[in-house]
């Protein structure tokens, strides 16, 4: 139980530290960000929760399939530059992009296509 708090804690400061220096210094926020951390954490976290390589192995061909597709949240925003949308709009047509982009990810997987 320590354990699963601990990795909240952890998983919670860095999400805290990053939105917190989005606002001082956006474009480092960005990068760091943009570093994979949460999927490191995770996979380091899964690891020595579970010792199980197989395992470990498909959550990460997940994640690097996942990672480009759910790049797709950004789409509204980069066009809301043309079309100035208010934000919660933005916002929303952009989860609905990682919906999609989500469907996508279980048909790739459940083709067949990585087994």
């Amino acid at each position: 139980m320590w354990w699963f708090i601990g990795k909240i804690v952890i998983s919670g400061t860095i999400i805290a530290f990053a939105s917190w220096l989005a606002g001082k210094q956006p474009v480092l926020a960005g990068f760091i960000v943009a570093l994979p951390l949460m999927s490191m954490m995770s996979i380091f976290f899964s690891y020595v929760s579970y010792k199980d390589m197989d395992t470990i192995n498909k959550f990460a061909l997940s994640i690097v399939t996942a990672v480009p597709l759910s790049l797709t949240f950004f789409i509204p925003f980069i066009c809301n530059r043309w079309l100035n949308m208010n934000f919660l709009i933005t916002y929303g047509l952009g989860f609905c992009c990682v919906i999609a982009a989500y469907v996508v990810h279980g048909l790739i997987f459940n083709s067949g296509l990585f087994r």
